[in-house]
């Protein structure tokens, strides 16, 4: 069964051949732009990899890299085929090539749309990776003498002022972990024995917060030691002031930047695959009208170019069988080589 027949008149065909070369270029600096996309997110979650536990969310950055690379090659071919389309004795050199051509050039494109879902789809991958990314942030942010963490504490203080958050979850975290090294604590003071005392890890706990969380944008000067304590501040209540810190979890503020930037390049590519979809669907007609021209002695005949000469199924079936059989082969070689015995011994 012949899906989307269509009737092109020699006018018709030249048309559409112009008019896809042009589409092919358009989708060309399209490609660019989806691997400088890729590329541009590869960068930004670099940037934060010391607060990320997985890097499972690379796979939409790399995605996407490989898709537009892809698109570069794939429109690049369907200039030179839209070009020789216009001279019916150029166009038979490419029936060989078409084929596995479009079988590529889906993949990608199926590919390029599975991008765009896993854009919107790795929420619950990020949260999680940055949960933990960020938990263990705020326990080693003490280690600035530790060789491979010397750095934490910087790095958590900058993304806290850049993204004007605090803790993981809320400023709360900082109460449950020693962010304050050993080395800057005074063993002989009371206070710091009873502290350490106090808890059951031999911890020195405080209700307070590095300097980052403070917020410059309160009128009141920072209050970042004993935060739950109303009698150590003047005109202060814990429960009813709004506390001069930031009261925003780094997490959730990590979460809702990444997901913006990726639902902006998300909704981006998804143009980008209406484009390409549009390219391989005109250049399929052009090619199935141009072979009806094929040893014809009058090229400027009426031709019916068609999308699929099968139905959906039985086209799917025609290019996986090919695979499917290679697969199977493979699979007896491999069998066939574990039951070979090896040379007798004497």
């Amino acid at each position: 069964m012949v899906v989307m027949k269509m009737k092109f008149p020699f006018q018709k065909r030249v048309k559409l051949a112009q008019g896809l070369w042009l589409l092919s270029w358009c989708a060309t600096v399209a490609g660019a732009t989806t691997f400088t996309l890729g590329c541009l997110l590869k960068t930004e979650l670099r940037r934060r990899a010391e607060v990320m536990d997985n890097t499972d969310i690379h796979i939409v950055p790399n995605t996407l890299m490989i898709v537009g690379l892809a698109s570069l090659g794939i429109n690049y071919f369907a200039s030179k085929i839209c070009q020789d389309a216009l001279d019916a004795g150029r166009f038979p050199r490419w029936k060989n090539f078409l084929k596995p051509y479009f079988a590529v050039s889906c993949f990608f494109t199926v590919l390029m749309l599975l991008a765009v879902i896993m854009s919107y789809a790795m929420k619950g991958s990020l949260e999680s990776s940055l949960k933990a990314g960020l938990r263990n942030g705020i326990r080693f942010y003490k280690d600035t003498d530790t060789p491979g963490r010397c750095f934490q504490k910087q790095n958590i203080d900058r993304l806290q002022i850049e993204f004007q958050c605090c803790g993981n979850n809320d400023f709360r975290d900082w109460f449950e972990v020693q962010w304050i090294s050993n080395r800057y604590l005074d063993f002989s003071s009371k206070e710091v024995k009873d502290r350490i005392k106090s808890n059951v890890d031999g911890r020195y706990l405080v209700d307070g917060v590095p300097f980052s969380c403070c917020n410059p944008r309160s009128p009141r000067p920072c209050i970042q030691y004993r935060l739950t304590n109303n009698s150590a501040h003047y005109n202060y209540d814990y429960q009813t002031e709004e506390l001069n810190i930031y009261l925003r979890g780094c997490r959730e503020a990590l979460v809702n930047y990444y997901m913006g930037l990726m639902n902006t390049i998300g909704a981006g590519v998804l143009s980008v695959f209406l484009l390409q979809a549009s390219v391989l669907v005109s250049l399929r007609f052009l090619q199935t009208a141009m072979e009806a021209v094929a040893g014809k002695e009058n090229t400027e005949i009426e031709t019916e170019g068609y999308l699929l000469e099968k139905g959906v199924k039985e086209t799917m079936m025609e290019y996986l069988n090919p695979v499917l059989m290679f697969l199977l082969l493979k699979n007896q070689v491999q069998e066939g080589e574990e039951t070979t015995p090896g040379p007798a011994t004497t």
